[in-house]
């Protein structure tokens, strides 16, 4: 998995994926979607999709993935490596959403919530997944908010396509799993290589898991808010976490309006 695109800029989003098999382009493909980092008030939220033909579906069930939360880091990169060299009967693809553009879409005048973010990231993996050739012909995908919803919004999308919305999907179907791990390796792996364009040098692991209650994390959000321009883009401002520590402690600001009223004299032509 190449990230140096996102670690070279890691303030825009980026799509990252896998060679596509002819295999997968010519059968029947199952496709699952999950995401990594939704809860986190630092670091970007990844979404995966992970698919294979339906015909592998024993085959790859028997590769024994699991929910990626209950994984080791080091258990997930060990299975995401055996993704990768299955590529005969499997591919995948993420999208990293920056924290940046996490914060400036929920704060946006037009509001634009984190469910709608994640509906619409995992919309644009599926249509990616099939403009690559991908032979799409079932769906799986864990929940976000309303499962019956949310199917039914995908349905609206992808009428031909069988889909599955479910709570937990990633514990009851395998391909969601390596979805899962898929994700949650590209989050992992951002995490660890961030480069902080604020120029704070800082050591791996030292701002925690990025979790509101992690003591490593609030610690980190303490020591580095300044006062007057608030949190490093590693923070996504769009969380309560961070814009209660910014009233609390970030100086208050007042705006001043000033309405001006401007006359305007013209001269009209005689007649009008």
């Amino acid at each position: 998995m190449d990230q140096s695109e996102f670690d070279r800029d890691n303030t825009k989003n980026c799509c990252i994926e896998s060679e596509i098999n002819k295999n997968v382009q010519e059968e029947a493909c199952w496709l699952g979607i999950d995401e990594a980092g939704r809860g986190p008030v630092l670091g970007p939220m990844v979404y995966g999709t992970c698919f294979s033909p339906v015909s592998m579906k024993e085959k790859f069930t028997e590769m024994g993935f699991a929910d990626s939360k209950t994984l080791t880091e080091e258990q997930r990169e060990e299975i995401f490596s055996k993704i990768c060299e299955a590529g005969d009967i499997m591919g995948w693809m993420i999208e990293i959403l920056s924290p940046a553009y996490i914060s400036n879409s929920m704060l946006s005048r037009q509001k634009y919530n984190l469910n709608s973010i994640s509906h619409d990231c995992a919309i644009r993996l599926i249509k990616r997944a099939i403009e690559k050739g991908v032979k799409v012909t079932e769906v799986y995908v864990d929940t976000v908010g309303d499962p019956e919803k949310y199917q039914a919004k995908l349905k609206g999308i992808f009428p031909d396509i069988d889909i599955t919305v479910a709570k937990k999907a990633d514990a009851l179907f395998p391909i969601v799993s390596a979805a899962s791990i898929c994700a949650k390796v590209g989050r992992d792996r951002a995490i660890k290589n961030w480069k902080f364009q604020e120029g704070i040098e800082m050591e791996e692991g030292e701002y925690g898991s990025g979790y509101p209650g992690d003591p490593k994390t609030k610690k980190f959000m303490s020591e580095e808010m300044d006062k007057v321009f608030g949190f490093p883009q590693f923070v996504r401002f769009g969380w309560s976490t961070a814009a209660l520590i910014l009233q609390k402690n970030a100086v208050a600001v007042k705006w001043l309006v000033i309405l001006f009223t401007i006359f305007v004299s013209i001269k009209l032509p005689m007649g009008f």
